[in-house]
């Protein structure tokens, strides 16, 4: 029996109806005693409670009130609830069992909160949740042998309507408020990292290139000795410039037993976006592998002096002190090898890694991931998934927060076997890894996945559990040919560097419950997922982030929970914009759904995602000023808009005025001569415009600032797109 700490005993009122997010027996028994027996229980027979349920309202002797939810009125469900609320009663509204996946917040399906909200009887919402003491139980939807229960009373709900929305809103807020304060947040990312790789000491990191593996007590005796050398010689951040793959995971490991934060390397930038990034985290060293730098001449790579080549750092290393640090690793108790390296001095709000991401501008934006951020999505991943004998397919660069949080993160502190490969765009060889080696977890931008899919046979990804897709949309016509060819159901999910990143993703539909008709769905089209437990969503009109609009009204995305950011670095006039009592905002459009499921609208700022990456129009189009060398004399005469694109997710247009571009049979010759003259200038080839629209005025707003809107119909309408 686990153990049930009760809160919000201030709120209790009597009579009133009270409106659970699930029940347990614990509960019942609590909430009975707190309301001192007056209280009587709805129960729908064709979505009953569990038998344990029931059984404790038979103990208890309490009154049952039936209703047949389907064939019911609301008033006349309304009347049952007050007669019995006119006799002195509260009513407690009894959660049925439903089939639903892990870290769901709520039993209760979107169809009973609607009715619920046709009742017009201000509920008191209750919150029960499950706690753990470990990555893969930290949160749970029922009760476990490992888990305690916290059960909590929120305030009265005022009147009004859209009821379901509300007590949506308060479930997850109390949700994300009580994940957030569970100890194990507030611990090292690097302590629970040297425990799993100790737990797990024969679990492999395949090389796919080589098929090399690389236990994990080899992994940390190797980083151990590393460590001891980056802790003496170098300073607290260090830039990572490598693949995915054992080296990555050596740099990463290596630099946090060092007390050292790595600064992951967007290695596809531009030279602009690396001085920016150097700059701003202000980084002097860096770690990298002399090979991998053979086949990137084209980076800006920093001078000798400052690079640490993974090589030199092993053949320089005595072979005595490599086999002596293997040898702890595999013999010492973990206790002991993280107090030799100390730790536990990195925890909580420390920063544990730091990445970089485009932003809107065209300029790289400083995110922290603390140890308290990676370890809250880590266990919120850990929560959803069912990590059995799950083998990651990780192809996804180490600066991407999923290829981090995910593929290496997880991976390690559950235990599972990573194949890593450094080219997600290398679609044979990957199939050929995914056959190989059997592996369940794969994950990818639509745009890789569908040359995966054109690559495949019909058992290709017959291991695949979890086909994961993210950074753009997932296009009906992928998910459809998938199916029908390989028999697999891409996940498409939803995440941001800020949040450490995973928010949701669609998932297989859940088995069904016997003797219950009702289920929470895995996937909701088009949406991007149910969220992850421990998150809280806030909604807000686009134009007012103050006036909070109900969860399924289409505004503006606010997040808040233990894996979400406190702000960019060295951005503290932008910080002050998307933060409000602790909310962040997103600039996503979308709602949710009464189930959980987010569906996103559009981006309030200007950029695009083209094939996984961020690419700014205001960039595009300062770039192409420069270019063409036209002056504030010359008017506004170009633009830059995105639309979608089947192939890539979305497509960058030029939509331009200047006489020479209004040939439309010269616009593949222009094209060309603009994807040189940005590759010239240093800019990345997503940055290229792939359509170009002549018009006779570029439209603007009475302000002068562009008219986005009407850029982007002239688009659309020039290209035959469909808004």
């Amino acid at each position: 029996m686990s153990k049930l700490i009760i809160h919000g005993k201030e709120n209790i009122v009597s009579p009133a109806f009270y409106m659970p997010n699930r029940m347990t027996a614990e509960a019942v028994k609590a909430l009975h005693q707190l309301l001192e027996g007056k209280v009587c229980y709805l129960v729908d027979p064709t979505f009953p409670p569990s038998d344990e349920v029931m059984a404790s309202l038979k103990v208890l002797d309490a009154e049952i009130e039936y209703f047949d939810f389907r064939h019911t009125t609301s008033l006349s469900v309304r009347e049952q609830i007050r007669a019995r609320m006119n006799d002195g009663l509260s009513v407690v509204f009894m959660p049925g069992q439903v089939a639903k996946w892990r870290g769901t917040y709520s039993d209760v399906p979107s169809p009973f909160l609607r009715h619920v909200g046709s009742l017009h009887i201000s509920p008191v919402p209750t919150f029960l949740g499950h706690y753990g003491n470990t990555v893969q139980t930290l949160y749970r939807d029922c009760a476990d042998f490992d888990t305690h229960e916290e059960f909590c009373i929120l305030p009265k709900l005022a009147a009004g309507p859209q009821t379901g929305e509300r007590l949506m809103a308060a479930w997850l807020e109390k949700g994300a408020e009580l994940f957030a304060a569970q100890p194990l947040l507030d611990t090292s990312v690097t302590t629970n990292l040297v425990h799993a790789l100790k737990q797990y000491p024969q679990t492999e990191i395949v090389d796919g290139m080589t098929h090399a593996a690389l236990p994990h007590f080899k992994a940390l005796g190797v980083s151990m000795a590393v460590a001891k050398m980056l802790s003496k010689r170098y300073d607290k951040r260090i830039g990572v410039i490598l693949p995915p793959g054992a080296g990555g995971v050596i740099a990463t490991l290596s630099c946090m037993l060092a007390g050292v934060t790595p600064v992951m390397i967007n290695y596809a930038s531009s030279a602009a976006a690396f001085a920016s990034t150097v700059r701003q985290a202000g980084i002097k060293t860096f770690i990298t592998a002399r090979k991998f730098m053979q086949k990137l001449p084209q980076f800006p790579w920093p001078p000798e002096d400052q690079l640490i080549l993974v090589e030199d750092l092993l053949t320089k290393t005595p072979k005595s002190t490599l086999i002596t640090n293997v040898l702890k690793a595999k013999m010492l108790p973990a206790s002991l090898l993280c107090k030799m390296y100390d730790t536990d001095s990195r925890k909580g709000e420390d920063e544990a890694v730091i990445l970089f991401t485009s932003g809107s501008s065209g300029e790289p934006k400083g995110v922290v991931l603390t140890h308290r951020m990676l370890m809250a999505n880590v266990c919120q991943c850990a929560c959803r998934l069912d990590m059995t004998d799950c083998r990651f397919l990780a192809s996804l660069p180490i600066f991407h927060s999923f290829g981090m949080t995910v593929n290496m993160m997880l991976s390690m502190m559950t235990g599972c076997m990573v194949c890593s490969y450094p080219n997600p765009t290398d679609a044979r060889t990957l199939n050929e890894l995914i056959k190989k080696y059997q592996l369940t977890l794969v994950c990818a931008t639509p745009t890789f996945a569908r040359a995966m899919l054109r690559r495949a046979d019909a058992d290709t990804f017959k291991s695949v559990r979890y086909f994961v897709m993210g950074a753009e949309k997932l296009q009906p016509d992928l998910e459809k040919e998938f199916i029908e060819k390989c028999g697999v159901y891409p996940m498409e999910g939803y995440g941001l560097t800020e949040t450490s990143p995973v928010i949701g993703a669609n998932m297989p539909e859940p088995e069904r419950v016997k003797g219950s008709k009702f289920f929470v769905p895995g996937t909701v089209r088009p949406s991007v997922g149910a969220m992850l437990p421990g998150i809280a969503i806030r909604i807000t009109d686009v134009d007012d982030d103050s006036r909070e609009l109900p969860l399924t009204e289409r505004g503006m995305i606010w997040f808040k929970g233990a894996n979400v950011f406190s702000g960019y670095i060295g951005r503290p006039e932008l910080n002050k914009e998307i933060f409000r009592d602790g909310w962040f905002k997103t600039g996503d459009i979308g709602q949710m759904d009464l189930n959980g499921f987010i569906t996103l609208g559009g981006r309030l700022s200007r950029f695009s995602k083209i094939g996984g990456e961020m690419v700014p129009h205001e960039g595009v189009e300062l770039a192409l000023t420069e270019g063409f060398e036209l002056t504030a004399e010359d008017g506004v005469q170009i633009a830059i808009a995105g639309v979608s694109d089947p192939q890539k997710g979305e497509a960058l247009v030029l939509l331009s005025s200047m006489p020479q571009h209004q040939k439309s049979s010269e616009s593949n010759e222009i094209l060309q001569s603009i994807r040189t003259m940005l590759a010239d200038r240093g800019m990345p080839t997503l940055w290229a415009p792939k359509y170009l629209v002549p018009v006779e005025a570029i439209p603007v707003l009475p302000t002068g600032k562009l008219d986005l809107r009407g850029c982007k119909l002239l688009a659309e309408e020039a290209l035959g797109i469909m808004p």
